[in-house]
């Protein structure tokens, strides 16, 4: 029983590993790295790549960002792009595709976290809706509930008080 056991295992491991080889194969030789992994519009993204050997030129081209050059960086057999982002870039992902001579092709993604355009919408209801100037209101209206709430919560609290010192005696 225990070595039936431990074929079916073996056989699990080796059918995983042959269907990744081929995934293992396709990927192409070198690395390359974007920097930072998650970028704000209007940010410069870095981009580098030891994949092109020893080229000392190539190119890349952003989804979001456009075309961009690769350039020999501080060691040898480094390329290294740069790009700044739109200030209209939406959040998501963002894919970056590299070239080098003679048939070198890599592709890199990396996230775009968008920044917050104006006031976040607090709260629901006709007391936000007042605050936005779209419910008919007064922008005041949401002042004017708060301090009425604060008023009454007085009063009731002032009123149990005085009960409680009129039960006491």
């Amino acid at each position: 029983m225990r070595l039936a056991r431990t074929g079916i295992q073996l056989a699990l491991v080796l059918s995983t590993l042959a269907l990744s080889a081929p995934a293992a194969v396709a990927a192409p030789t070198g690395d390359a790295w974007v920097n930072p992994r998650k970028a704000t519009p209007g940010s410069t993204v870095t981009v580098t790549t030891t994949a092109c050997g020893n080229e000392t030129y190539g190119k890349g081209e952003s989804e979001v960002a456009g075309q961009f050059h690769l350039l020999p960086g501080n060691r040898k057999g480094v390329l290294v792009g740069e790009f700044t982002l739109p200030w209209d870039a939406r959040s998501g992902t963002d894919t970056v595709t590299l070239k080098c001579p003679p048939r070198i092709k890599q592709t890199l993604t990396y996230q775009i976290s968008g920044r917050p355009n104006g006031a976040v919408a607090a709260g629901f209801g006709w007391a936000a809706a007042a605050a936005d100037g779209d419910g008919g209101g007064s922008p005041y209206a949401v002042g004017a509930l708060l301090i009425g709430g604060a008023a009454a919560g007085f009063l009731i609290r002032r009123h149990r008080r005085a009960t409680a010192d009129r039960n006491s005696s």
